[in-house]
């Protein structure tokens, strides 16, 4: 089958969805779409030989069950401009292609994270990482506001002294704080951007990445629509339970007004009813 062209990526190619302060994200190529997946899992040459509402059945099937070789078969690749510190924590995914703007080769930009007020809170105390609910003071928000901002100004200054001075610029750079953008070319294959996003847009994940990932997720919703949806259904908006769990899950539930056309009519396939009929049969007969 020829290279399968996706109108919706080709709609976002180039487009920039604004992240933090100075950041963005940007679709700048793709291979494949909802069609590609059901392609890789029929290992099938020809196009159009299942319907829509098949192809949706099938993806669902896939993502129920975890096959999730069909969903490498879609990638994409970004242009992101991010703050150093939150490319350090998108950085430990390993399943991606990275190539990052170099400080050895290019000046770096005078450009640096300021958060918004809002985004200004406590230390958490139910964690040692994160941030609590508690509001902060306006004035001791700005305090912080105005101590990064002199910091920034400060240090992107020496910088320039040393660049002006010809020293190199790989020594030059390694003062220059956490808070100055950066940005890469990201390529990811589908099933690993799930994963990535599954984790990101956690609420325990940190606000900045959340952002970034919340942004690369409305393009994805667009680009793979059926394969989100099953994403969403499965994954990103559900729950796992432990055996105990199920145990009493299973002991406290009616399951004789649990019948497959109640279950149809709330919105389940027909063979993915009957997959949740046979589990509830088995974990009660436990």
């Amino acid at each position: 089958m020829a290279h399968v062209l996706n109108p919706q990526a080709e709609g976002l190619l180039d487009q920039e969805f604004k992240c933090l302060n100075a950041g963005f994200v940007r679709l700048i190529d793709y291979m494949g779409g909802d069609e590609s997946i059901v392609q890789a899992a029929r290992v099938s040459y020809g196009k159009g030989t299942k319907t829509v509402h098949e192809d949706r059945g099938l993806i669902r099937y896939l993502m129920r069950h975890q096959h999730t070789t069909p969903f490498e078969m879609v990638e994409m690749k970004f242009h992101v401009k991010l703050p150093i510190f939150v490319a350090r924590q998108w950085i430990r995914h390993r399943t991606a292609n990275v190539n990052e703007y170099s400080g050895r080769y290019s000046v770096m930009k005078d450009e640096f994270y300021v958060p918004e007020h809002k985004a200004i809170h406590f230390q958490s105390n139910r964690t040692k990482q994160g941030r609590s609910n508690v509001e902060v003071a306006p004035e001791l928000r700005q305090k912080m506001l105005d101590i990064l901002l002199a910091s920034q100004r400060q240090m992107y200054g020496e910088y320039e002294q040393m660049l002006e001075a010809d020293i190199a610029r790989e020594l030059a750079r390694i003062n220059l704080p956490l808070s100055l953008y950066t940005e890469w070319y990201w390529k990811i294959d589908l099933h690993n951007l799930f994963h990535f996003l599954q984790l990101r847009m956690d609420t325990h994940a940190q606000y900045e990445i959340r952002v970034y990932a919340e942004a690369i997720a409305e393009i994805t919703r667009k680009v793979v629509p059926m394969a989100w949806e099953a994403f969403e259904d499965y994954v990103l908006k559900a729950e796992k339970f432990s055996r105990l769990e199920l145990q009493i899950i299973a002991e406290r539930l009616d399951t004789q007004c649990i019948s497959k056309e109640f279950l149809e009519s709330k919105g389940f396939g027909k063979r993915e009813a009957e997959e949740f009929l046979e589990k509830l049969q088995k974990f009660q007969s436990r």
